[in-house]
């Protein structure tokens, strides 16, 4: 049980398509291999998945406490982690979440990936001093990315070799290694074209540079780890939407659930399932926006939910939050109607980013303790009348506007629930 943590100077480094193409290539050779993604993030690890064939935990150092980190990062295999944004980026006011905080809790040396596509002797500089800003995070190695020829190679290599750092690969600049992208990051691994076509050109391209020996001798032991702290089951059945509309559901949630007894149905609004006969009922957030004109006409999935029976608790995060309102007009101005269950309009049409950690305190609905969880998305709040379900503050602690809605036995907010805080 070993782990290694690709990290970067800064977002766009090329984090993720070095990490897709490490466990590609590692699953390909028939080594035990799984990946792991530091903070939020939803999309990125689908990716992982597909790339190695194994679950992939978010890791996030801000909301989840050491004894949880310790419990998903275990498990059979070498674990991969992706960092998230730059090395030393965390939310303020002290930078708390930072993948270095991953890398000196589980213990785990770190490789950095330098996007080196427009640079030649000044690599060194900006190696050096990642290298030697924390003396608690180690760097252990570097991955060069975007290089533009054999000569642009020899003249990194060259400028980095006075620092003792190993090299452990340089990938080549390619434009068949782009990923498509919308507003809220990558596509979703399920709509990615030719998904398999890519994850292969990926592990194709490292495969011509990596020193697989080198990187894996770098890797360290992951530490000891108890069975984490779990979440409680909001019910004993739990119907959990899961399609492209509402795809941003939290693997270690449901995992909690399930290990706790409960039973979790999964369902597809798309496909215009009706929800399954549960006591709680949850729609996750996704991207229920470029889909609305299909929820709009499910009509069994529709019926379901508004005829659920009357001791049956309804709850909607971020893109489920919007679902559960009366009306949710796209990008286009285009107004659709949604399930009418809470008084909410929403809008994509004027776009605003709304982006953070945040606490949580419940109000009423269905969760007690407080909460750590993170909001991101581009939607507007035309309109929300009612009891609010959450107070909130952001990672600083500053008091933020109450949050959500709260109407009887239905429930939502913009926020995405990570983990209990502890």
């Amino acid at each position: 049980m070993n782990g290694i943590i690709l990290a970067a100077p800064s977002s766009g480094a090329g984090k993720t398509t070095v990490t897709l193409a490490l466990l590609r290539l590692l699953a390909r050779e028939g080594i035990a291999v799984r990946g792991a993604k530091s903070g939020p993030d939803y999309i990125d690890p689908r990716f992982h998945e597909a790339a190695c064939g194994q679950p992939c935990p978010n890791l996030d150092a801000w909301a989840m406490s050491p004894a949880r980190l310790r419990a998903l990062a275990a498990g059979p295999g070498l674990l991969v982690i992706e960092g998230a944004m730059g090395l030393f980026d965390g939310a303020p006011p002290d930078g708390k979440g930072a993948v270095a905080d991953l890398a000196r809790l589980l213990h785990l040396p770190v490789i950095l990936v330098v996007d080196a596509g427009k640079m030649a002797g000044s690599v060194a500089p900006l190696v050096a001093g990642f290298a030697r800003f924390d003396p608690t995070v180690r760097i252990a190695g570097v991955i060069l990315n975007n290089t533009g020829s054999d000569r642009h190679e020899t003249m990194l290599r060259r400028a980095l070799t006075p620092l003792g750092l190993p090299v452990l690969a340089a990938l080549r600049r390619q434009s068949g290694l782009t990923q498509p992208s919308r507003h809220l990051g990558l596509v979703q691994a399920s709509e990615h074209p030719e998904l398999t076509a890519f994850l292969d050109r990926a592990a194709d391209a490292l495969a011509r540079t990596l020193d697989r020996d080198a990187l894996l001798s770098l890797t360290a032991p992951l530490p000891a780890a108890a069975p984490g702290p779990r979440i409680p089951p909001p019910a004993q059945v739990i119907a959990v939407a899961q399609d492209r509309a509402f795809a941003f559901a939290y693997p270690h949630l449901l995992a909690d659930w399930r290990a706790q007894g409960a039973e979790v149905r999964l369902f597809s609004p798309l496909a215009d399932d009706p929800a399954p006969t549960a006591g709680f009922i949850y729609l996750p957030g996704g991207y229920p926006e470029l889909h609305a004109g299909t929820l709009a006409t499910a009509s069994r999935f529709r019926d379901s939910l508004q005829n659920a029976p009357q001791n049956t608790v309804i709850y909607g995060e971020c893109g489920g939050y919007m679902a559960l309102g009366q009306g949710l007009t796209d990008a286009a101005g285009t107004r659709h109607e949604m399930l009418g269950l809470l008084p909410l309009e929403t809008s994509f049409q004027t776009r605003k980013l709304h982006l953070g950690y945040r606490h949580l305190t419940p109000l009423r609905g269905p969760f007690s303790g407080t909460l750590a969880a993170h909001e991101f998305h581009y939607a507007t709040t035309l309109s929300a009348t009612g009891p609010a379900l959450f107070a909130a503050t952001d990672a600083e602690g500053t008091q933020l506007p109450d949050m959500g809605l709260s109407l009887g036995r239905v429930h939502g907010s913009f926020a995405h629930v990570i983990d209990q805080t502890h």
